[in-house]
């Protein structure tokens, strides 16, 4: 790589990770401030808080990528236009495939870290999140409930028990999960104890019953005389069952365990996006390339060239999102042939029309002959 090159390179980079930095630190702090309550309510420390929510940040660092690296080469291409840098290594006769190389660089190193965030990291984050989450409420049960409470240890699912006994054990306990309104859960026993097992939580309760509501004045009621509840699976609401962002890739690949069908449509728009998304890496970084790639002079104005690089950019974007949300469909729908081609389409096409552009290739040359045309119409009236 020439020196000039590698000028280039440092610039974008580094305006690189300054954008990254700032916009990640942005969204994670107004993220962490919604988990506040895991220290004013359920007494946990500021290591389990930072914990908690540290483990979100490969998921806000991999969404930010893209729109960082397209910043990033915006500004360091204007810059580069204002100070006229540009304009004299194109005097110089560097070629925009000299100039575009550097950048190129950058492009597969974020498309490489995206990838790795995404088919690795990111599910191993969610499942920390997920065992995390159970462990803090096991201990919020286990040392910060009061008795005589009715605690609330999710939006909708309580937590109540009348007194501890000398042995540590929870007399009286009462706990009903109404989050999902179509299966509303109460259990009522006498006693209840925190056991472990495996490294999993588990409420046991001795001496009691659980009522689930049929419809309306029809309900079944059974007893028990002991009876573990599963911690974890009331972090969501369900069966316990992982939801597909907590899964691996390569297990949902190529795994033979059996999913459950109202997931495969969501299975189906997570695996796209995990191969997908770090494509954008490329549509964004020649996007802007494209857009303030060739070199002006100070009096060329570049603010409409922004102005559409990030319409366009930002359009491809909240259309590939859409696709996603597309791409889970509904459980036993067929899904259109369409809808995966286009998901992959387009940050695929609009990098080759970025670099036909770049390179003046056959779409360039019709546009400039189209503005040619629309120019010449314009005099004749």
């Amino acid at each position: 790589m020439l020196r000039i090159q590698r000028y280039l390179f440092r610039t974008a980079a580094s305006a690189f990770l300054v954008v990254l930095a700032v916009l990640t630190a942005v969204i994670w702090v107004t993220q962490a401030l919604r988990q506040l309550d895991l220290m004013t309510d359920k007494g946990q420390t500021i290591l389990v808080f930072l914990s908690i929510t540290g483990l979100g940040l490969p998921f806000l660092t991999a969404v930010i990528a893209p729109v960082a690296l397209f910043n990033a080469v915006l500004y360091a291409l204007n810059k580069l236009n204002s100070d006229s840098e540009l304009v004299v290594m194109s005097a110089a006769g560097i070629s925009p495939g000299r100039l575009l190389a550097p950048f190129v660089a950058l492009f597969l190193l974020v498309y490489g870290t995206v990838s790795l965030l995404y088919i690795e990291i990111m599910p191993r984050s969610f499942d920390a999140i997920q065992a995390l989450t159970g462990r803090i409420h096991a201990d919020f049960i286990a040392n910060f409930a009061r008795p005589g409470i009715f605690s609330e240890l999710e939006s909708g699912f309580i937590f109540h028990y009348r007194e501890r006994g000398a042995d540590g054990s929870l007399k009286g306990v009462f706990i009903q999960d109404r989050r999902d309104p179509q299966q509303i859960s109460t259990y009522i026993a006498e006693t209840g104890e925190l056991v472990e097992k495996n490294g999993e939580s588990f409420l046991l309760l001795v001496k009691g019953s659980t009522q689930r509501p049929h419809g309306v004045g029809d309900s079944s009621l059974v007893t028990f005389e002991d009876y573990a509840i599963d911690l974890s699976q009331f972090i969501h609401p369900g069966d316990g069952v992982l939801r597909p962002r907590e899964r691996g890739t390569w297990a949902m690949l190529f795994g033979t365990e059996p999913v459950p069908p109202q997931l495969l449509g969501q299975i189906r728009a997570e695996l796209f996006d995990r191969f997908v998304t770090p494509l954008y890496a490329f549509s964004a970084g020649l996007i802007g390339f494209a857009a303030l790639g060739e070199a002006r002079t100070t009096r060329q104005g570049r603010g409409w060239s922004i102005g559409a690089a990030v319409l366009i950019f930002g359009s491809l974007r909240f259309l590939g999102i859409a696709l996603s949300f597309m791409l889970r469909g509904k459980p036993g729908a067929a899904l259109p042939l369409w809808l995966p081609i286009a998901d992959f389409g387009i940050p695929v096409a609009s990098s080759i029309v970025s670099l036909d552009l770049i390179f003046e290739g056959p779409i360039a040359s019709l546009g400039r002959r189209g503005r040619a045309l629309v120019d010449r119409m314009r005099r004749r009236r």
